[in-house]
């Protein structure tokens, strides 16, 4: 069975991070490569609160186009332009998180907490999948958890092993639930909340299509979850990790586990009170970094784990997740070359020209089709609403389309294919942390997104027919 290995901490796995590394240098030459043959243009830039949005109408074709040193330098020289602050916080996040959880690998509290799970809910396994994919889809739909939930992919991943299945149902419990939650966005303050905020319209209005949708897509995950747990528990070597062997109690183990999971629930309803708390919805990447740094710091402590050790094992476990570092960089420079080329506001430009021949239903979709493929360069939700809401909500306004639904048009595109295009760096890591090549997700993913593209189609039209408002 493919993908059995159970990972040990947090180490980038070779053979994916090979593949991720010649892909994205492949995109970087595709990309260099258009800045020669589109033209160069750009919109007049407003800022509000400090936030870049996009004047409509105000389009010319300037004189643009990067060189090839600056090209090829990119991945580090994007650290110095505008909004680099959110790609060196990632950094800094998986470094402290790869840390923690080799410390906590080494003091062996993860595969006593696996062992515990395995033990308890071994005859109720399904329903287990359905928990916890319910638990990542609300992360993402109430507060806009998604670069947050990578901690916990790793888990989520020994934890399928340990049930005899893969690591790519792993990644599918956690991340792809975090995205399909993220995308239905109930009450995502960085998409929804923000792409309202712009539109005009009311925090938390027309929830309840959203929350339609929300169900609709938990049923498709759940459906695709299990059918591949139950094609992977009819193999011959199938088998679930000690389900035989006599569970022993170890009473400083369940001491560290209370630790670890109070102080990260703290976390949790930090970053909870993002939804209506506004600045800290600028922080919560740092506030679950810290909340990890404690819990895991606390509870390999009182594991036993001496301080020298776990210092040890950190500097370590962090060394081992270095290779992210520049998976991130060179993911994070397609935009950087697109936008320094001035390229990146032509391709806007041309796609939202592209309406005026549509028909009227059509047109919300492909407002859907722009965020799917502005999504590819920008992975940033609330970023990607400042530049793509400004253009889009007068074309609805003009076409006859609520805002409300180009919102959640906009919404969809952003979050689906967040877990599923290879220049989105949570992917890349969440992947390489797995052990799982780019190739094999995209194999089995695939078919999850273009039925989830299919409902969601099919979600904006009904929004359509019913003058969603």
């Amino acid at each position: 069975m493919e993908d059995k290995k159970q990972p040990k901490g947090l180490n980038i796995s070779a053979k994916s991070f090979i593949t991720s590394i010649a892909v994205l240098l492949v995109l970087m030459v595709l990309t260099y490569a258009l800045t020669f043959v589109i033209p160069s243009g750009e919109f007049q830039r407003n800022f509000i609160d400090g936030r870049e949005t996009i004047v409509p109408g105000t389009f010319t074709e300037v004189e643009g186009g990067i060189s090839f040193w600056k090209w090829l330098a990119s991945p580090i020289l994007l650290l110095g332009a505008s909004g680099s602050g959110t790609i060196i916080a990632v950094i800094v996040f998986l470094l402290v998180i790869g840390g923690i959880f080799n410390a906590l690998d080494k003091c062996g509290l993860i595969q006593y907490m696996l062992n515990k799970i395995v033990h308890k809910f071994r005859t109720a396994r399904y329903r287990l999948v359905a928990f916890v994919s319910l638990f990542f889809m609300c992360l993402g739909t109430f507060i806009g958890s998604f670069e947050e939930c990578v901690p916990l992919v790793p888990l989520v991943v020994a934890l399928s092993v340990s049930f005899g299945w893969d690591a790519i149902t792993g990644v599918a419990m956690s991340l792809l639930a975090t995205g399909c939650g993220f995308a239905a966005g109930i009450s995502n303050p960085f998409t929804v909340g923000v792409a309202q905020e712009i539109a005009g319209l009311e925090m938390l209005s027309g929830i309840w299509l959203r929350a339609i949708a929300f169900v609709l897509i938990y049923g498709l995950l759940l459906a695709f979850l299990f059918f591949r747990i139950k094609r992977l528990e009819k193999k011959s070597d199938f088998v679930i990790q000690n389900q035989d062997s006599v569970f022993v109690k170890n009473k400083k183990m369940d001491v560290a586990i209370i630790w670890f999971v109070s102080v990260i629930a703290i976390g949790i309803l930090l970053v909870l009170s993002s939804s209506f708390i506004p600045f800290m919805r600028d922080i919560t990447m740092p506030v679950i970094a810290v909340t990890f740094l404690i819990a895991g710091t606390v509870a390999t402590l009182v594991s036993g784990l001496k301080t020298k050790a776990l210092l040890t094992h950190f500097g370590n476990g962090a060394l081992s997740i270095a290779p992210a570092v520049l998976m991130i960089l060179m993911a994070s420079s397609i935009k950087y070359i697109l936008s320094e080329a001035k390229v990146l506001d032509t391709l806007l430009y041309k796609a939202m020209d592209m309406t005026s021949t549509l028909p009227t239903w059509s047109v919300i979709l492909f407002i859907y089709l722009i965020a799917l493929i502005m999504n590819f360069f920008i992975s940033s939700g609330s970023a990607k609403a400042f530049l793509l809401m400004p253009l889009v909500v007068p074309i609805a306004d003009i076409c006859g389309i609520s805002r409300q639904l180009c919102v959640m048009a906009y919404a969809f595109g952003d979050g689906f294919s967040n877990v599923f295009y290879i220049t989105n760096p949570v992917l890349l890591i969440s992947l390489g942390l797995a052990g799982i090549s780019y190739g094999k997700w995209v194999k089995w993913s695939w078919k999850f997104q273009v039925c989830n593209l299919l409902l969601t189609s099919a979600i904006l039209l009904f929004g359509f027919a019913v003058n969603y408002n």
